[in-house]
């Protein structure tokens, strides 16, 4: 039994020392995911993969981070319930304070040591080594040593045997050590070497917790990224929405699922509930990736028999925030749009949001307008949210109203004097600095007083951020004045929140509506992207964009200059 523990203790050692040797690379690394964008990182933070990769090299790591493979349980104390909090913080003090091998091994006889104690400890002889302070062979057979590679490594219970309720505590307190015992850093130097399922069952412990630890999260999307492993659906499904609960979108890490997803997916022969996940998931990330989309509606096309109601909202909601019209929209109109109908969602609110996402997708029937609009469902609706609708369902209600208005439609609208038109519009802070940024430029171009409304609610769930009227020589015009052959012109800011993300980037569905429903108003909409425009740029720069937008839509015909 000692010649194994004293095998375990060489092989912890070598790991974790090789390890310590490229962690000025991996500091370097995890500073530089920090400040850049993933898709611009060169830097791996996990040089050690190969060791990791090394059964012998890494058995007693595997052992101690197996655990992790199962299912999380309820976080538990990795301290003696007898000594308690103060005897714990006795033994950190004392490891800061240890200044010789022999003083850090000897905190290791201590009953009360922990997991958390024992990683503090061979951390630091692995960094003692790294600078040779000390030698592996000083203390490698230290019976000590070995006890700290078997508390981490959990080869062994202190009575010998494996109790369920011990095994909840060591799975808990193994997530322990990766999400917070020894730090960010250090956290994310252990990823490199746990495997993908364990890299995925962090990443929605962290979700679970709500805990947006950038440098854990960047390490795990580097490790996933490169690995030649295939991620399987149910694995992606957790990844993304982890990621859309975290607010992450890494796109090297959304891409590279996006990828693995396309080539297993027409495998698949199980019901739709792990593709209404990765739908719903790439629509929380605004993530636009058209080759992804379209294997996706493809295959529930083929497998609409397997596919639940609430899987088929989920494809067209997805579609609609993306500003994705597919390129089966015929089918998707003859084999789904028209068979799902309003009893196959029984709650309200599932049904408002596919009404409004057939609306975004500018494929809804007057059967759907008139489904949402009519007093009954409205009734409806407000009892099931106990009398309060919020500002986003009335925005939807507004969005489908204003649709239904230039559409030919017969059937109900909302009454003028209904509380749902009496919704607060304000945008957010980075929003609004761009909104006074696009003023305070627009203001050297023509007299807002005179010629200038801002913040006017158009009543269809949306404002317009500065309205303007030309006339047919293209100067400004007060609105008094302004008849039917003068130019309307509706200034509409768009910030991050506004756009996909993804190499195929566009407006939002929501984006793009208000802007649709703006032309079918009779307005020439001026989009001004953050892409494009930003405060921080010198005034004289947002006045010459702005000059050069307004002149291209405000020429008068055949005038090129």
């Amino acid at each position: 039994m000692f010649s194994m523990h004293r095998t375990l203790g060489r092989n912890l050692a070598y790991v974790l020392f090789q390890r310590k040797s490229h962690s000025q690379v991996a500091s370097m690394a995890a500073r530089a995911v920090s400040d850049k964008k993933p898709s611009e990182i060169k830097t791996s933070i996990t040089d050690t993969v190969d060791l990791a990769n090394s059964p012998k090299k890494n058995s007693l790591v595997a052992a101690a981070f197996a655990a992790l493979k199962e299912e999380d349980v309820t976080s538990v104390s990795t301290t003696s319930n007898k000594k308690g909090p103060p005897k714990s913080s006795l033994i950190d003090e004392m490891i800061i304070n240890a200044k010789t091998v022999t003083g850090l091994l000897s905190i290791g006889d201590d009953e009360t040591i922990t997991r958390k104690h024992a990683l503090k400890i061979v951390s630091i002889l692995s960094e003692w080594s790294s600078i040779n302070k000390v030698k592996i062979s000083d203390f490698e057979s230290d019976p000590r040593f070995i006890k700290l590679c078997r508390i981490l490594g959990r080869t062994v219970t202190k009575n010998g045997s494996n109790s369920p309720k011990r095994n909840e505590a060591y799975r808990t307190d193994d997530l322990n050590v990766v999400l917070g015992v020894t730090g960010e850093d250090e956290a994310a130097k252990l990823i490199a070497n746990i495997t993908i399922p364990q890299m995925i069952k962090v990443m929605s412990s962290l979700a679970l917790k709500k805990r947006r630890s950038m440098t854990l999260l960047r390490a795990i999307a580097y490790n996933i990224s490169g690995s030649s492993s295939q991620l399987d659906l149910k694995q992606a499904s957790d990844l993304l929405y982890a990621m859309a609960v975290l607010n992450f979108p890494d796109p090297v890490l959304v891409d590279r699922i996006c990828s693995d997803v396309q080539q297993i997916l027409p495998k698949n022969t199980e019901k739709s509930a792990v593709v209404g996940s990765i739908l719903t998931s790439l629509g929380l990330l605004r993530y636009r990736d058209t080759a992804g989309l379209e294997s996706m509606t493809d295959w529930m096309l083929k497998n609409q028999s397997k596919c639940r109601p609430q899987d088929i909202a989920a494809l067209f909601h997805t579609l609609a925030i993306l500003n994705y019209p597919s390129c089966h929209v015929d089918q998707l109109k003859e084999k789904m749009i028209e068979n799902l109908q309003e009893q196959d969602l029984p709650k309200a609110l599932d049904w408002l949001n596919y009404v409004w996402s057939l609306v975004l997708l500018d494929v809804s029937s007057e059967k759907h307008l008139e489904s949402v609009l009519r007093r009954e469902f409205l009734e409806k609706l407000v009892i099931e949210r106990k009398g309060v609708l919020s500002p986003n369902m009335k925005m939807k209600l507004l969005n489908i109203n204003g649709y239904a208005t230039f559409k030919n439609y017969k059937g109900s609208l909302l009454s003028q004097d209904s509380t749902i038109f009496d919704v607060p519009l304000a945008h957010n802070k980075d929003k609004q600095k761009l909104v006074i940024g696009m003023l305070e430029s627009l203001k050297s171009l023509v007299s807002l007083e005179s010629y200038v409304k801002t913040n006017v609610n158009t009543k269809m769930g949306f404002v317009i951020d500065a309205e303007c009227c030309f006339d047919s020589k293209g100067s400004p015009i007060s609105f008094d004045k302004a008849d039917s052959s003068c130019k309307r012109i509706a200034i509409m800011v768009h910030d991050y929140h506004d756009m996909c993300q993804g190499i195929h980037s566009s407006l939002t569905g929501v984006a793009n509506c208000s802007i649709e429903l703006l032309k079918k108003s009779g307005y020439i909409v001026l989009s001004i992207p953050y892409t494009e425009f930003s405060v921080s740029d010198k005034l004289l720069k947002r006045v010459q964009y702005l000059e050069s937008k307004i002149k291209a839509i405000t020429k008068p015909k055949g005038k090129t200059t």
